[in-house]
């Protein structure tokens, strides 16, 4: 069922939850604020597609992509968030403290597991966590204990060459 894209852009903000997608205090009191070229709502199954140019903000936290499904679980609580970058990439970033750099996520699809506070990305994935990156056909990462883990491609998925790259930068001592 399709509706009109401006009223129903601010209801669907409205509607869900406010979950902090990451770690930063303000972000989790932040409004969510979606931008899309169309969006479809489905209530009995608790979905909605963003569509077009996606433009995703709540607090530090950004998302871009082609596409956007929210799913939301029995208790109203957003519960997956699916991004697809559509012939590009998906991205994600966020400033986990006000002391820290930004983490930056890039992947041809990526999922947030709004539970378990997990983001997967997937197929040409690359994530940016300080000065260190890692690179393959499949990152994941967990926001609040900020462990990484990454794969090489396997049956054709993703493009590489088999293998998972990592920049380590080393941490400079505070006098």
């Amino acid at each position: 069922m399709r509706r009109e894209l401006g009223p129903l852009l601010m209801l669907t903000a409205l509607c869900l939850p406010v979950t902090p997608a990451f770690a930063l205090d303000g972000d989790a009191s932040a409004p969510i604020e979606i931008a899309a070229d169309q969006l479809e709502i489905d209530d009995r199954e608790g979905t909605a597609v963003y569509s077009g140019t996606v433009d995703m903000q709540q607090g530090s936290m950004k998302l871009n992509a082609a596409q956007v499904d929210i799913r939301r679980g029995d208790n109203g609580q957003v519960s997956l968030v699916t991004a697809r970058g559509g012939g590009g990439r998906a991205y994600l970033a966020q400033t986990p403290a006000p002391d820290e750099a930004q983490v930056e996520g890039w992947g041809n699809t990526v999922i947030y597991h709004a539970a378990e506070r997990r983001v997967e990305l997937v197929g040409n994935a690359e994530l940016h966590q300080g000065g260190d990156t890692f690179d393959g056909a499949y990152v994941e990462y967990y926001l609040d204990s900020r462990r990484v883990s990454a794969r090489s491609s396997r049956s054709g998925e993703g493009e590489s060459d088999g293998r998972v790259r990592m920049t380590l930068t080393p941490r400079q001592s505070q006098p």
